[in-house]
């Protein structure tokens, strides 16, 4: 049995995953109807700091693994005394905090953004004017654009901080972007890797919403980035999925944004586009399995669906036209077991192949026609 903390989408996926193999999961979350639980083999409904809960867990199963960013690191290490967790507490806790993320990046020998740490108030009299335009951001606890503040002085930076509670932050240089790509990676336990092809990234407000692969980057570009995922890979020693973000400046130099514990809303494409999904991949690692191959089959495009897209003709929500979008050759749709339809929150995904990345393209532009998605140029 493989436990899972968290039950949202991205487990939902890893379960579908682990059912095709013959595997079962059971699932640590707070909300017993969640994506993943209404699917899962057994459900604890449980906070996830609950050691009543995380006793449950160490006594169903024999390995643990995660779906989200932000679970406790602390109990990765109460069920690492119980059995194998996949990532451990230790890469977590990094990839949790900007400041411990960013350090270690750079140990690594891979550039980050030019930024500053800010832990206290005093810490706004030694930013060097090089920094601005910047971007603050919020050290934890951060996604998807949340605790984030564009600014563009030391005194808006001080103020945006004082908004957010002084909590600890990075105040990042807002740097000329080409594009946005990111990298998956599986590590087993033997310190095996194999890597996903490098995904092109668009985000509206935030949030992600459209994945191209593959990326419109040299292939010089793609190797640096897949080795730079490599080294950080290894250099944590990770067992699990691992996504590395980066920002392609002019020239082709890349600089790694963040990184995220677990399989990534950019790496969907996989499932239909490639021999070996994101999360079959985190099932065979879990599982003791050799990693399967991460061969591209065809081009894909994947379009993330908000719940804004139950609004775009009403004030009360409406279901989208999903046998429209089903109809189209070539495309799958994921829906994620949500029933209540916000504006920004993750409803379901649509994956587009195509035997070019033209063909893949036109195919995307329909879907987001239909279903009237924000897409910005990621389609263009």
């Amino acid at each position: 049995m493989i436990g899972l903390l968290g039950g949202g989408q991205l487990g939902r996926m890893m379960i579908q995953a682990a059912h095709a193999l013959g595997e079962r999961v059971v699932v640590l979350d707070p909300d017993a109807q969640g994506p993943a639980a209404q699917i899962a083999d057994q459900v604890i409904c449980s906070p996830y700091t609950d050691s009543d809960g995380l006793g449950q867990l160490s006594a169903a199963a024999q390995v643990f693994t995660t779906e989200f960013e932000n679970v406790p690191a602390e109990s990765l290490r109460f069920l690492a005394r119980h059995g194998r967790t996949m990532p451990d507490a230790r890469s977590v806790a990094i990839a949790q905090d900007r400041i411990d993320e960013k350090r270690f990046i750079v140990s690594c020998g891979i550039d980050v953004a030019p930024h500053a740490v800010i832990s206290r108030l005093d810490d706004f009299d030694d930013l060097e004017e090089s920094l601005f335009p910047g971007i603050l951001k919020s050290a934890r606890l951060g996604y998807d654009g949340k605790g984030q503040h564009k600014v563009d002085s030391a005194a808006q930076a001080r103020a945006a901080w004082q908004s957010m509670g002084s909590v600890a932050c990075v105040l990042e240089k807002r740097l000329p972007l080409e594009r946005e790509i990111s990298v998956i990676c599986a590590r087993d336990q033997q310190g095996a890797l194999a890597v996903f092809p490098v995904g092109e990234n668009t985000h509206r407000h935030g949030i992600l919403a459209v994945t191209r692969v593959p990326a419109a980057v040299s292939s010089a570009v793609a190797e640096q980035a897949c080795q730079a995922a490599r080294q950080i890979a290894q250099s944590l020693a990770y067992v699990g999925v691992l996504c590395v973000e980066f920002f392609v400046l002019s020239g082709g130099r890349l600089i790694v944004n963040e990184i995220a514990p677990r399989p990534h809303n950019s790496g969907h494409y996989s499932i239909e586009a490639c021999d070996t999904s994101q999360f079959e991949q985190q099932v065979r690692i879990c599982s003791g399995r050799p990693l399967g191959d991460t061969g591209l089959k065809s081009c894909a495009i994947m379009l993330n669906v908000l719940g804004d897209a139950w609004f775009k003709s009403s004030e009360s929500p409406v279901e989208p036209d999903w046998q429209a979008v089903r109809a189209q050759p070539d495309v799958y749709v994921h829906l994620y077991g949500k029933s209540d339809p916000r504006v920004g929150r993750k409803m379901a995904h649509v994956t587009c192949l195509g035997g070019s990345m033209d063909e893949a393209l036109t195919r995307a532009r329909i879907v987001a026609d239909i279903l009237g998605l924000d897409v910005g140029d990621g389609l263009a």
